[in-house]
């Protein structure tokens, strides 16, 4: 009894928290079913909640598809640690991730890439700071642009092997990326096709109708609505050229509304009237079509409604 009373107390261990809750899939379910079932009592709005927040992963990686298909052997995990994964900025709204891909939508007036001049107020920043707080050698990837006074949907890699992936096929993986526009005056056709060749002037992209060694460039257009002396038009692009649409447009007579460096005079909304509305995709990895779509930004409807 008193070699007992003499021996050093013991103290409990403390046990670091588990930050996630884990559940192993061993049939094959769409992710919402599975964790009806796994979550008693949970609610469609609260499960939907939580993939909105950006706390389920599966296998590692954040999943915000409902519809998410998992198969055996995967591992759901629900994050206890919410700040981690949640994602604020008055810029950038992130629409999808998984573990290859990030799809986005921008505001106008932010760079979708770093430059020698601005580095940090950029899309590819503020996300690589977001990627960097889940493992500090994380980053993303740039696969495409969009100039900095256009609005809308992109998205950027998570890796290199996919950003090859999708920049060296991706005319074959993309197969709807659309953009709307309002333009000055009335269109005179209802849809139609300006194909120029374009060459990067540094300070402005020139136009050329015959081969003068600049780049093919080829815009589809629609023409959806005709009020107020302006046109609200989509644009499908059959090529992806720096400033591509605003030049067509210039082309055509027809400037896009706020564009001042192609010819447009006035700015009634305060803006670049040019959003990238649509982007749809094979998935460069599991194949699963991909389809992407935002609303016209309020200003744009404000503009055409009837006087």
């Amino acid at each position: 009894m008193e070699e007992r009373k003499n021996r050093p107390e013991r103290r409990p261990v403390a046990r670091a928290a588990a930050k996630y809750t884990i559940y192993n899939v061993t049939e094959p379910s769409e992710l919402m079913e599975f964790l009806m079932k796994k979550m008693s009592g949970i609610s469609r709005t609260r499960v939907k909640a939580l993939l909105t927040n950006r706390v389920v992963m599966v296998d590692n990686n954040i999943q915000t598809h409902y519809n998410f298909p998992l198969k055996p052997g995967m591992k759901v995990q629900i994050s206890k640690e919410k700040n981690k994964h949640e994602f604020h900025n008055p810029l950038l709204n992130i629409l999808y991730e998984d573990a290859y891909l990030i799809v986005v939508e921008k505001k106008e007036g932010l760079l979708s890439v770093a430059t020698d001049r601005q580095k940090e107020r950029t899309a590819q920043h503020i996300l690589n700071e977001y990627v960097k707080r889940q493992h500090p050698r994380n980053r993303v990837f740039v696969v495409h642009r969009l100039d900095r006074e256009t609005s809308g949907i992109m998205m950027y890699a998570k890796d290199e092997k996919t950003q090859h992936t999708l920049r060296d096929n991706w005319h074959d993986i993309v197969f709807d990326r659309r953009y709307v526009s309002i333009v000055m005056g009335d269109m005179e056709k209802d849809q139609g096709t300006v194909k120029s060749w374009l060459t990067d002037r540094k300070l402005y992209v020139s136009s050329c109708d015959y081969d003068d060694g600049g780049k093919l460039s080829i815009t589809h257009f629609k023409t959806i609505k005709r009020a107020n002396g302006y046109s609200l038009v989509e644009l499908n692009l059959e090529t992806g050229r720096k400033n591509q649409i605003r030049v067509h447009m210039q082309t055509l007579g027809h400037p896009v509304v706020g564009d001042q460096r192609y010819g447009c005079e006035i700015d009634p909304i305060g803006r670049l009237a040019l959003h990238a509305f649509k982007l749809c995709f094979y998935h460069p990895v599991t194949g699963e079509v991909m389809q992407f779509e935002t609303p016209y930004p309020a200003p744009f409807k404000t503009l055409m409604l009837k006087k």
